[in-house]
């Protein structure tokens, strides 16, 4: 078999995942003839990552291709969950996570380095953004036209610009074919609460006599919301303190007698002295309990309510839509016509209407100003006049902790409208360059509808009213108990809420022109450049609904209005120079180089540039290497983000960190306890209750603003590695190819908001960085807690910080083997093996938070949205056909440790043991023209390990909280 016919067998016995373009490029472009004489050269082609094209164009960086037969053996309707199985990806948003009004779009993150630190294209050409912060959602994508998906992973600014500093994602359409194709998929999980559904049409043809081609695809997806209490997991994750009983919360300079306190409870037959400083809740009787130790309760421990460590708590992980409702409906065109000789027009449009459904749970009294109850409201218990009145000013309003029980959960409807248009023309200089040129423009419009707002200027109507609020609806706002605070009454739910109204919209305007060709005939080949120019707008304009610029709505952060735009002016150029061909120990050395001029109108100009060698000593064997100075440009969000809250998660201590002020946390129980003590009531705690606080829920709010005197990021990556393929006629190993490559990114300057949980261990020194326990300390300064001493809102301004360094080695192997090859008679030619194991391995991942602070190794650690496993492997073991095949697929992630073992090194909470799971798939050709596909995932139905860091436990993003679920599609082509 010689060696054209073993590239043609390579590449068509490729597995699902087809390991490297650049082990394609391996393999020799020049086929000799039968006669030994004429040589014929293949058409050039351009591979993601060069601007240059030329037979054999092979990567100096890692490529990971994906096909499409490998996103339908998936299972998935969401193209992210399929790559987010790799080995180089860290899952990102996703289109089933979000909660709070941030769910359905999916964004890529390689390397964990962000998903506004990789760039995302299609065909070569930038997408629409979905977000403030750069983040391309690629679920605006339809399926139908995607042809396979090349993964760069390293920096690639010079090649494409700002946001390529982890690598490039660039999504390829399908080849123009003539015809039609039909494409259906159903799914269902075993449960049967999970049902999902896509569909598309696909029309292509020729035009012109040939001299143009068309294509258009429309598609549909549909998939259900999916709530907690679905799922046993959820059952008791994240007891908030804050229920549908409501308590009363004393105030620190105004607490009842304990007097008071004791004849009260000792009627109930309490023994014990219960603390004036501690929450008391409502019974149904009228009669008082309390919440932290449950004494004398006589509410449920069910349905929504537990008894959880011997307090009064509400499991919020119930109410959570761990998997968000989608529908998508998404239009895609394109077409090429030969204008006249030598001149070819392109373009495409995308049109894409998603609505997005996502739940948070029940409206709680949190985030903003708090509302309070005055002594005159006529539902206040008789046992509480009595508490209240024995207080020093008895006549004083006083704040309440519920939850809007008796109103619908918080809820999103989230529409998204995208559309693009382009236009291009392309063609020949002469006999050997190219031209291109090409402009689009891109709108993307988000509009959000809170459903179920509780406004709090109305509660506070209702509260105030001497009737209880029974002339401003029927039968006013009773929040004491829990068949009390379900018994809203619909005109008071109609007066209580209201649907809340914003709208974001972003738009994106290029154009690019770029040249290419040969400069120069050398021994060894053409030396080749490109030139590049280019021009691009990006506008931003936000408004929210009024009653969240003034923080009017329970339980959701607030926003301001909004706007900035970035400008953009860049040259780049790139060479390629061949130094020697078919020479012994060198078939092939080259080296290459790019660099890139950006001009920003907001930061000024950057530069960004790369060097490359590839060498080929023998046949079987690439070698490749390369450096690159990559940058990114702050984004409009970290530019020019109004005060915008968010939600820090903390979790609840001991098990957690939790507020470290809490009595109950490690800080105050470690060696230090009596210096945080101290410094607690230098923040506010009131020092009457310091020993008795605690904090009532898992998170506090969060305020994320931005700041126009951020700088670019720059980063160095170096990638080194090789290709080699196994020659000989042996079928039980030639053509095996192996490709080992290793990676190092350094980021510095880094742009980020300081992370919450990094703010609280910094300022009570739980790693060390504050030992004095001083006040002023820089990330103290970032707390505010309220009259109470309650941690009301950690602030998070973008910042030129520390730096971010990661380096590891990705494996990436292909085997295949023709059964008739190894003597099976199977009685089908076409019949084979294969297997195809992708593995990452990651040797550092090292946090720096400030300029010259110590860097911290967070590698195989595990926290909400941020899984960094050392190990994670893709590998994918099957047999096909031309008439039937069956795979079965391994998804494995390694044991890690919590991210606390870093954090708070001192009091780590458990990690996160190795995570296993199994795909089955099959396809059948039913008929020409007709394939039948079907699978299940997650087969031996895995459940969801704890994340003790997160919120709600774990972490959907990353692992499997469906179950064991069933899929059939069906292709056909007419």
């Amino acid at each position: 078999m010689n060696k054209k016919m073993n590239a043609c067998h390579l590449m068509r016995t490729a597995s699902p995942l087809a390991l490297t373009l650049a082990v394609l490029g391996a393999w020799p472009v020049l086929a000799q003839s039968a006669d030994g004489g004429k040589v014929e050269m293949i058409e050039e082609i351009v591979v993601t990552g060069s601007l240059i094209q030329r037979p054999n164009n092979v990567s100096v960086s890692p490529i990971t291709t994906v096909s499409p037969e490998a996103i339908k053996e998936s299972g998935q309707v969401e193209i992210e969950a399929a790559l987010n199985q790799l080995p180089s990806f860290t899952a990102a948003g996703t289109s089933s996570t979000g909660g709070q009004g941030q769910g359905g779009r999916a964004s890529l993150n390689l390397r964990g380095l962000g998903s506004n630190r990789n760039l995302v294209l299609l065909n070569g050409k930038r997408l629409p953004l979905s977000d403030i912060n750069g983040n391309v959602d690629i679920n605006i994508l339809p399926e139908a036209i995607i042809g396979g998906v090349d993964v760069i992973t390293g920096g690639a600014s010079a090649i494409y610009g700002s946001d390529a500093m982890s690598g490039v994602v660039n999504f390829k359409t399908i080849p123009y074919f003539d015809g039609v194709q039909a494409d259906v998929q159903f799914g269902q999980d075993e449960r049967g609460d999970v049902f999902k559904k896509s569909a598309s049409v696909t029309l292509g043809s020729s035009i012109g006599e040939d001299r143009g081609h068309v294509l258009f695809s429309a598609s549909y997806t549909d998939r259900p919301g999916l709530q907690g209490s679905k799922r046993s997991f959820f059952e008791f994750v994240t007891p908030s303190g804050f229920i549908g009983t409501g308590t009363y919360v004393p105030n620190a300079s105004n607490l009842p007698t304990q007097a008071a306190i004791n004849s009260v409870f000792t009627r109930y037959g309490v023994t014990s002295t219960v603390a004036r400083t501690l929450n008391l809740g409502f019974n149904n009787d009228g009669s008082l309990f309390v919440q932290t130790g449950a004494l004398n309760y006589k509410g449920p421990t069910d349905n929504g309510y537990a008894i959880v460590a011997g307090n009064v708590r509400m499991p919020v992980g119930q109410q959570v839509q761990f998997q968000n409702a989608l529908e998508r409906k998404t239009a895609f065109g394109s077409f090429d016509y030969e204008v006249t000789e030598g001149i070819t027009a392109y373009g495409q449009f995308m049109y894409v209407d998603s609505l997005v459904h996502t739940e948070s749970g029940g409206s709680l009294t949190q985030i903003g100003n708090l509302t309070t109850i005055p002594v005159t409201n006529p539902f206040i218990p008789a046992d509480l006049r009595t508490i209240l009145a024995s207080r020093p000013n008895p006549n004083a309003p006083f704040t309440w902790n519920g939850r809007y029980v008796g109103i619908p959960d918080k809820n999103w409807d989230e529409q998204y409208k995208v559309s693009q248009f382009a236009l291009g023309f392309k063609g020949d200089l002469g006999a050997s360059w190219k031209w291109d040129l090409y402009s689009s423009y891109d709108e993307s419009q988000h509009d959000q509808a809170l459903h179920s707002a509780v406004v709090k200027s109305r509660v506070q109507a209702l509260l105030n009213a001497a009737d209880g609020g029974a002339s401003l609806c029927a039968g006013g706002f009773n929040p004491f108990g829990i068949s009390n605070a379900l018994n809203i009454s619909d005109a008071c739910e109609t007066y209580m809420t209201k649907t809340a109204l914003s709208t974001e919209k972003l738009t994106q305007s290029q154009v690019q022109a770029q040249v290419s060709g040969p400069v120069v005939e050398l021994p060894a080949g053409p030396l080749q450049v490109a030139l590049l120019g280019s021009y691009r707008r990006n506008t931003y304009r936000f408004t929210p609904d009024s009653d969240l610029v003034t923080s009017n709505i329970e339980a959701v952060t607030g926003s301001a209005p909004a706007r900035g735009n970035i400008g953009l002016k860049e040259i780049a150029g790139q060479v390629d120079i061949p130094l020697i061909s078919g020479a012994e120990f060198a078939e092939e050395l080259a080296v290459g180089a790019a660099a890139r001029y950006s001009d920003y109108s907001t930061t000024g100009s950057v530069t960004s540039y790369e060097g490359d060698l590839r060498w080929k000593p023998i046949g079987s064997l690439m070698l490749r290497g390369s450096y690159q100075r990559a940058v990114r440009a702050p984004n409009i969000g970290e530019l020019f983000s109004p005060p915008t809250g968010t939600q820090v998660q903390f979790g609840t201590p001991p098990a957690s960190v939790g507020d470290p002020c809490d009595v109950r946390s490690i800080a105050r129980t470690g060696t230090g306890g009596a210096q945080v003590r101290a410094l607690c009531i230098a923040q506010g705690v009131p020092a009457n209750v310091v020993d008795t606080y605690t904090f009532p829920t898992t998170a506090t709010g969060g305020t994320i603003r931005g700041n126009l005197g951020l700088t670019p990021e720059k980063a160095d990556t170096y990638n080194v590695g090789g290709v080699f393929t196994v020659p000989g006629d042996t079928p039980w190993i030639s053509g095996t190819t192996i490709s080992v490559d290793y990676y190092n990114i350094k980021i510095k300057e880094v742009i980020s908001s300081v992370p919450g949980l990094t703010t609280l261990s910094k300022c009570y020194n739980l790693d060390g960085s504050n030992p004095t326990y001083a006040a002023t300390n820089e990330f103290c300064q970032l707390l505010t807690r309220d009259a109470q001493g309650q941690l009301q809102d950690v602030s998070l301004p973008f910042l030129n910080l520390g730096g971010l360094e990661t380096d590891g080695i990705d494996i990436q192997i292909n085997w295949s083997a023709s059964l008739s090859d190894l003597g099976a008679d199977v009685g089908d030619p076409s019949a084979e093996i294969y297997v195809t194991p992708n593995i990452g391995w990651v040797n550092h991942y090292n946090i720096q938070t400030l300029p010259g602070s110590a860097f911290q190794d967070y590698v195989n650690t595990s926290t909400l949205g941020r899984a960094l496993p050392r190990w994670k492997a893709l590998t994918t073991v099957g047999y096909k056909s031309d008439a039937f095949g069956v795979g079965l697929r391994w998804r494995y992630q390694g044991a890690m440790d919590d991210v606390t073992a870093v954090t708070t090194p001192t009091n780590p909470s458990p990690g996160v043991p190795a995570y296993n799971l199994f795909d089955l798939f099959g396809n059948v050709r039913v008929s020409e023209g007709i394939d039948l596909r079907a699978g299940v995932t997650n087969l031996f139905d895995k459940g969801l390990p704890i994340v003790a860091s997160s919120q709600n436990s774990t972490d959907v993003g990353v692992y499997d909280a469906v179950g064991r679920s069933y899929y059939v599609g069906l292709r056909a082509r007419f």
